[in-house]
């Protein structure tokens, strides 16, 4: 689960996942708890992994933890977490300290019983960092008459103007936010926005949403599942699917290339870049998935920079347009069509080529041969033919 490891950090986001807290009356912490199917843990690191500007994910877990942690996550791609302190604030810290050797420029800090962030509101909080802010966090403004009380007595009415909820993920400057941990270990404050005001740091505001709601008892998940109702029935979350199909002629040559793999034949395909059916299809199926058009629109055979060049470009670009556009890969299902070379003996690396471009799990992706039993072109073996079909979690 590390091939997080390899890409830049611009940007990456902490996760803070440690807590111990059994409000839900069972031995399970709160963030390990399902609703439909998938942990809140899991649901608040989709949202971040989703992110197009986020390189990399952290969680940061109890010691004891561990076994439910890796059955939460899956095969979700995330750095190797690292074990928490005994208060909140030890726990960001260590995860800070643990993303030093990565050197990031920004942090997002967020508590993993935040499952609905929306990519709007990491937008406004990186956008507030790349204008020169050095601690920005989302808030709602209160709207509720506040009171004052003792011993169950209202001792005066609190002016509202001003005030605000203040929401996670909070996004800093990294070296900022990691050297004001540091200064004040120990002291327990509330949140990391306020490690941030102790230190000196100003910290401005962004707006949030009523949706980025925290689960902390059983009247929350019920309202998590409410909400997951309605935004499905509302359209805010859809499932969108695409479909692709291509065709290359043989050409003289020695080899074939598909799903990125140089296969040995006695022909090759013609194609103004390396001819790749099968990523071809794949990369039309994603595009389609979102409304983004296909793959000429983006690498038309006319212009000469594309000449010979490999797929992999093409499909890479299919899934940032994909993240771009707040979407996340489900699955993606391919055939290839052709009498010869047989697919059976490349299917897995197939497949694991198609989940390393994408940036997604090998458990996502279906490869599959077959044949039209020598009928049509494919047949006749004058070619190869691919489809594609691809489905994408999509916020519209």
């Amino acid at each position: 689960m590390n091939s997080q490891q390899d890409a830049s950090a611009d940007c990456v986001a902490l996760i803070v996942s440690a807590g111990r807290g059994h409000r839900f009356g069972g031995e399970i912490p709160k963030q390990y708890l399902e609703i439909e199917g998938e942990s809140l843990l899991a649901r608040s690191v989709n949202r971040l992994l989703s992110h197009a500007k986020i390189s990399h994910v952290r969680a940061v877990i109890h010691p004891d933890d561990a076994d439910l942690y890796r059955e939460s996550i899956g095969e979700l791609e995330l750095l190797e977490p690292v074990f928490g302190g005994v208060e909140r604030q030890d726990s960001v810290r260590l995860g800070l300290e643990s993303l030093v050797d990565l050197a990031p420029q920004f942090v997002l800090i967020h508590d993993s019983v935040r499952p609905f962030v929306d990519h709007d509101t990491i937008d406004r909080l990186l956008a507030t960092l790349e204008n020169g802010a050095k601690a920005v966090i989302p808030v709602v403004q209160v709207a509720d008459t506040l009171k004052r009380s003792a011993d169950n007595v209202i001792q005066d009415t609190v002016d509202r103007t001003d005030l605000w909820r203040a929401q996670t993920p909070q996004a800093f400057d990294f070296k900022e936010i990691t050297a004001a941990h540091q200064a004040v270990s120990g002291e327990n404050l509330t949140d990391d926005a306020a490690i941030a005001e102790a230190a000196g740091i100003a910290v401005e505001i962004v707006q949030g949403s009523e949706d980025n709601f925290k689960i902390t008892n059983t009247e929350d998940l019920a309202r998590a599942e409410k909400h997951l109702a309605t935004a499905g029935d509302g359209g805010k979350y859809m499932t969108r699917v695409g479909t692709g199909f291509d065709v290359h002629k043989f050409t003289d040559g020695s080899a074939v290339i598909l799903c990125g793999i140089k296969i040995p034949h006695d022909k090759s395909l013609a194609g103004h870049s390396d001819a790749d059916v099968a990523l071809h299809a794949v990369t039309d199926a994603l595009l389609g998935a979102v409304g983004a058009g296909d793959i000429g629109l983006f690498f038309p055979p006319s212009d000469p920079q594309w000449k010979d060049v490999a797929s992999e470009i093409f499909l890479t670009r299919a899934g940032k347009e994909i993240s771009d556009r707040g979407g996340r890969i489900e699955n993606v299902d391919l055939t290839i069509i052709c009498e010869v070379p047989k697919i059976a003996p490349h299917r897995d690396q197939m497949q694991q080529n198609i989940a390393d471009i994408l940036n997604i799990s090998v458990q996502q992706v279906n490869v599959k041969g077959t044949t039209t039993e020598q009928l049509g072109f494919t047949g006749r073996g004058e070619g190869i033919a691919a489809q594609a079909a691809a489905s994408v979690t999509f916020e519209g």
